[in-house]
């Protein structure tokens, strides 16, 4: 991904299996947002490919890509703060409606029926993310935590094949941090979902990542297992420079 002179993204090829907690790391500028960016649509490529099995995403407009791959959360949170818990994640199904505005504009039973399945799939999704009793509560009203469970409930809820969660972690205490660590293992788990994880919080991505990518200026460089990673002399380097490096040594 060039913009302009500048490479954000630069030959970077890598492939995430069905099911895996995949890690993306790197320093600030590293280009980790721009590539959740390529995955779900924002941009197109200016060259190479981005797929899912046989389906070619960068092929795609964006509202396609989430009907049927992505689901992602943001660096930035993104709620209507204006509108409440149930109607946030609500927005996130009618990529998947079944009803015109034919329906709309009658009322009828085929409008109240999809109204029916998706108020039911939205109440399972805020059950499962411990957000039933927050429902009627406005987005903006809750607290950052809260808040960013109510974003992962909004991606989750489209069922995608894949989930992209933009440094979850960004504000949390410790305690915090320990419960999204064993609800991305949960999500996982239970909706038999891949995740691709971009964060800087490195205790949760060495514990929950299968397996990682580091990128550095938009370019590729590691990828392996936490353990590889964490003693991985460029990647430390990339993270604390040569002097300390010398400086340990």
């Amino acid at each position: 991904m060039h913009f302009g002179g500048i490479k954000a993204i630069d030959d970077v090829s890598f492939e995430v299996e069905k099911g895996r907690i995949f890690g993306i790391i790197g320093p600030n500028g590293a280009g980790k947002t721009t590539l959740f960016n390529l995955i779900s649509g924002v941009y197109i490529p200016s060259s190479g490919v981005v797929a899912s099995g046989d389906l070619v995403l960068n092929r795609l407009p964006p509202h396609r890509i989430v009907g049927t791959v992505v689901g992602r959360t943001f660096q930035n949170i993104r709620l209507f703060d204006d509108q409440t818990v149930r109607d946030n994640v609500k927005i996130a199904l009618y990529c998947k409606t079944h009803y015109s505005l034919v329906d709309v504009l009658l009322s009828n039973r085929r409008l109240q029926r999809e109204e029916k399945r998706i108020h039911e799939e939205v109440s399972a999704t805020l059950d499962f993310l411990g957000l039933a009793d927050k429902a009627g509560t406005k987005a903006g009203a809750l607290p950052y935590g809260e808040q960013r469970r109510v974003e992962i409930a909004r991606a989750l809820a489209s069922r995608p094949k894949m989930l992209l969660l933009d440094e979850p972690a960004a504000g949390m205490n410790a305690g915090e941090v320990d419960n999204l660590n064993r609800l991305i293992v949960k999500i996982r788990d239970t909706f038999d979902v891949t995740i691709l994880l971009v964060e800087h919080q490195m205790r949760l991505v060495m514990e929950v990542c299968e397996e990682i990518l580091v990128l550095n200026f938009g370019k590729m460089l590691a990828l392996g297992r936490p353990e590889e990673i964490k003693n991985d002399e460029r990647v430390r380097e990339a993270y604390l420079g040569k002097a300390h490096r010398h400086e340990q040594a």
